[in-house]
């Protein structure tokens, strides 16, 4: 999946009003950031426009905003940040009609090289609609306040919100660009020629808790990977579609047959599926979820006693997967093995990060928890490429086209 989109270098930026759509979906504790990483994958996209003398409205959504808009989840923290990080006072705009009067205020006063950044677009009440009557009103607000349009939200990529995708139809209309920010390119590149032209071998690690969650990632990874490994809770349900015992361990009953399906898919496609030999057990999921004092004891992953329950690979399983790994070329990875924010039950998933760590591979984490396990465990530095988007990951493992990549113009 080449990207043949018009990116920020395509712009003719100066003095244009440049409205750039970022993931500022950082999570905050009274009031402070405590991760910054989504703030500084934004950065090079803000500089470039900056240097180039845009006049630069950034734009973004925080947290779910379920009852309405309310101040714990309001962007100034972020403005404060910019602030400092690009050096110069990022303006922040703190209506909670994100396209009011006083955002068309500041947005006239801007000189070439300025940054505004508007409220949390969700706070709006119409970001989430599909592109119906509300969303259309709010988008083209949005549009209105701008000349040219940059997506740079690829862990929003994969929702057609108005600040998203809808917006683009109100500049294509007045005759400005739609384009992709650094971050998005550099997504598309990794994810995307990681499934569509990857060099080989190509083995796909996934995870998590849920078969229904990754159905059609694994139907889609099947096909591309010389090999497909799978850990975390969904393993059980191919297990137990294998005739194995699994006690209390997470099963979807209703996937089992799709599971066979995809064991005799592989088998016909003649690429490896490897499930864990071995399981960690306990009495039951720790509560709270970091207790560490817990009993566990490892087992053959197909016996597993009807009063335990899975919650890690074991360590036969753990090297094998390990073994995979090394020769490969291109590995790409979503989800963790286990109950990763365990001490003692993360060890399967710091066993594939240290693999991956030290492979020669290119090695791309498919965002969400696995991203959040390999920061955590001290890996990140070690990898190639660690996506921003968790569900627009998945959605690009899947084949699909992502709605904010799909609205930029073609080059």
């Amino acid at each position: 999946m080449a990207l043949n989109k018009k990116s920020v270098d395509d712009l003719s930026a100066k003095g244009r009003r440049v409205l750039v759509r970022c993931d500022f979906n950082v999570p905050l504790k009274n009031g402070e950031i405590t991760d910054e990483t989504r703030i500084n994958a934004a950065l090079p996209t803000i500089k470039k426009l900056m240097e180039d003398g845009a006049k630069v409205i950034l734009c973004s959504h925080l947290g779910k905003v379920k009852n309405g808009p309310n101040e714990g989840e309001s962007l100034a923290p972020v403005a404060k940040s910019l602030s400092s990080k690009l050096g110069k006072d990022v303006r922040f705009i703190a209506d909670y009609n994100v396209t009011g009067k006083d955002a068309s205020d500041a947005v006239a006063a801007m000189n070439d090289g300025d940054v505004i950044l508007l409220q949390n677009t969700r706070f709006r009440g119409k970001e989430e609609t599909k592109p119906q009557e509300a969303g259309e009103a709010f988008a083209k607000e949005l549009a209105d306040l701008a000349d040219d349009y940059v997506c740079d939200a690829f862990g929003s990529a994969h929702r057609a919100h108005a600040s998203v995708a809808v917006v683009t139809k109100y500049i294509t209309e007045k005759g400005g660009t739609n384009a992709v920010g650094y971050l998005m390119q550099k997504e598309i590149n990794f994810l995307g020629n990681a499934v569509e032209d990857p060099v080989r071998p190509f083995v796909a690690i996934l995870g998590g808790a849920k078969v229904a969650d990754k159905l059609n990632v694994i139907d889609n990874l099947l096909e591309k990977a010389d090999t497909l490994i799978i850990g975390g809770g969904m393993a059980y349900t191919f297990v137990k579609a294998q005739g194995g015992s699994v006690g209390k361990s997470l099963v979807d009953d209703t996937k089992l047959d799709y599971c066979k399906e995809m064991i005799a898919k592989a088998e016909k496609l003649g690429k490896k599926l490897l499930l864990p030999v071995d399981t960690v057990v306990c009495d039951g999921f720790p509560d709270p979820i970091d207790k560490a004092d817990i009993a566990t004891s490892v087992v053959k992953t197909d016996a597993i006693p009807d009063d335990k329950e899975g919650l890690d690979i074991g360590p036969e399983t753990q090297k094998a997967y390990a073994d995979a790994v090394k020769s490969a070329k291109t590995v790409v990875w979503n989800g963790p093995m286990g109950v990763f924010e365990n001490p003692v039950l993360a060890e399967g998933t710091k066993a594939v990060a240290k693999a991956l760590a030290d492979t020669e591979a290119t090695t791309i984490i498919g965002g969400g928890d696995s991203a959040a396990a390999v920061n955590q465990l001290g890996f990140a530095d070690k990898m190639t490429h660690i996506s921003t988007g968790g569900g627009a990951s998945l959605e690009f493992l899947e084949g699909k086209e992502l709605p904010g990549v799909y609205a930029a113009d073609d080059k």
